[in-house]
């Protein structure tokens, strides 16, 4: 009498990712990187649900900025995001606006940002909160701390070129595109960063490229 052979399906070889993007190496993101010495410090704060979308820009910019730290998580210990926020006695500014629905959360009004503080830019820290716009509005919400800083309100910004996400707002920019425009407007420097929005375009069309073409079934009239 004879059996037939149980069948096991075959595991799945695990992607191996890229050393210095975490992206598999298929999908690196590594040749867009362009290198840029920023007077400004940049504190990333990154919500979790970020980490793996493949459209973030949060980590190319993390990549090509000189002083810029990354730090994951939704709550943060009061203490820890302290030290964060005062490390090299830098004066840290929220790049987030200041919107009317806020006070009905109960988030207090943010702090003047005094315009005196550009004449320093070595001594700032841009604080940028990379989410969606629910989730970044939650990561504020849910640390008092970020709802003690001056914000920076940007300014002339032009349209973005962040074609692979959807914007809930006309004027709303992907992590990348509001920093570098917020670097350029606290360091007094308005094209410093156009080679990483140039690389930023790269990236968009990169990602463009692995969504298949929508084909249009026509019909009839």
């Amino acid at each position: 009498m004879s059996h037939a052979a149980e069948s096991h399906p075959l595991p799945r070889a695990r992607r191996v990712l890229c050393d210095r993007c975490q992206r598999p190496q298929q999908t690196c993101i590594c040749h867009w990187v362009t290198a840029l010495p920023n007077l400004v410090d940049v504190l990333l704060l990154q919500h979790p649900l970020e980490v793996a979308n493949a459209k973030g820009s949060a980590r190319l910019l993390d990549l090509c900025l000189q002083r810029s730290a990354m730090v994951v998580g939704e709550t943060f210990a009061p203490e820890a995001l302290l030290a964060l926020l005062q490390s090299d006695r830098r004066r840290a500014v929220l790049l987030y606006p200041d919107t009317a629905d806020e006070r009905s959360l109960g988030i207090p009004p943010p702090p003047p940002f005094d315009p005196e503080w550009m004449g320093e830019p070595q001594r700032l820290r841009l604080v940028v909160l990379d989410g969606t716009w629910r989730k970044s509005r939650k990561m504020l919400y849910l640390n008092p701390l970020l709802q003690q800083l001056p914000r920076l309100q940007l300014r002339d910004t032009p349209p973005s070129h962040y074609l692979i996400r959807k914007a809930h707002l006309p004027d709303q920019l992907s992590t990348l595109e509001a920093s570098c425009y917020a670097l350029a407007q606290l360091e007094g420097a308005p094209h410093r960063y156009d080679p990483l929005i140039a690389a930023f375009d790269g990236f968009v069309a990169q990602q463009q490229g692995y969504v298949p073409p929508r084909v249009v079934t026509a019909t009839a009239p």
